[in-house]
C-alpha cells in the first residue's frame, strides 16, 4: 500500500478525515494529521489484547463498553483519535461509525514512534476534552502512568509497576492486575 502523506503544515477537519481512504489509518490532533503506520509491535498488541479481554469480562452486563483500536473517537471538529483501548459508559456516544465525545477511560500502549505524541499531544487533548482517566502503558520498561481528571486537570499522574493493581475509576472497586496485563503472571 502506498500511503499519501498529509502535509504537517496543513490543518484538517473531521469532515476531511472522513473522506480519506478506509485502508489508511490516521489521527487528527488540533487539525494536524498523524500517520498510524507501521503496525504496532507484538508486545504492544499482546498488552492491548490482555487489557481489552479483562475489561470485556469485567463489563459484561454493565452499561460501560470496552473498545479496541481501530475505532474512531471524535472529540471535536479538528480532533479524531484511535486509542489502543477505551471504555465508554454513555451509550448515546456510540454510533454505528464512531464514538462521539470523550470516552470515560483511555489506554495507550507506548511505541517508539508514538510515545512522544501519546505523552504530550494526546495527553493534552484527552485532558481538555474531558477524558476522566488516561492510562499510559510502557511495554518495554513495564510501568503504567495513570492520569485522573480532577477539576479539568490531570496533574503529574500516578506511576504503577507490575506488582500493583490499576484502579478503574469508571468502575469503583474494580482493578486490573498489572502483572497479568504485562504477561508476568
Amino acid at each position: 500500500m502506498n500511503s499519501i502523506l498529509k502535509p504537517k503544515t496543513a490543518h484538517y477537519t473531521v469532515a476531511d478525515y472522513m473522506n480519506w481512504p478506509d485502508e489508511e489509518r490516521w489521527e487528527l490532533i488540533d487539525g494536524v494529521a498523524y500517520d498510524m503506520s507501521p503496525a504496532p509491535r507484538i508486545n504492544h498488541q499482546q498488552i492491548t489484547g490482555r487489557i481489552y479481554s479483562r475489561l470485556e469480562q469485567k463489563l459484561q452486563g454493565k452499561t460501560c463498553q470496552p473498545f479496541i483500536a481501530p475505532v474512531d473517537v471524535v472529540l471535536s471538529d479538528i480532533d479524531v483519535v484511535q486509542p489502543d483501548v477505551l471504555v465508554v459508559c454513555d451509550p448515546n456516544k456510540i454510533t454505528e461509525r464512531n464514538i462521539q465525545g470523550p470516552p470515560d477511560w483511555v489506554a495507550e500502549i507506548l511505541s517508539p514512534g508514538t510515545a512522544r505524541k501519546d505523552l504530550r499531544e494526546k495527553k493534552a487533548l484527552y485532558e481538555r476534552s474531558g477524558v476522566n482517566e488516561y492510562v499510559v502503558f510502557d511495554p518495554v520498561q513495564a510501568w503504567v502512568q495513570r492520569f485522573v481528571l480532577i477539576d479539568g486537570v490531570y496533574g503529574a499522574g500516578e506511576i504503577l509497576d507490575p506488582s500493583e493493581d490499576l484502579p478503574l475509576g469508571f468502575m469503583p472497586g474494580e482493578v486490573l492486575a498489572l502483572g497479568e496485563v504485562f504477561g508476568f503472571l
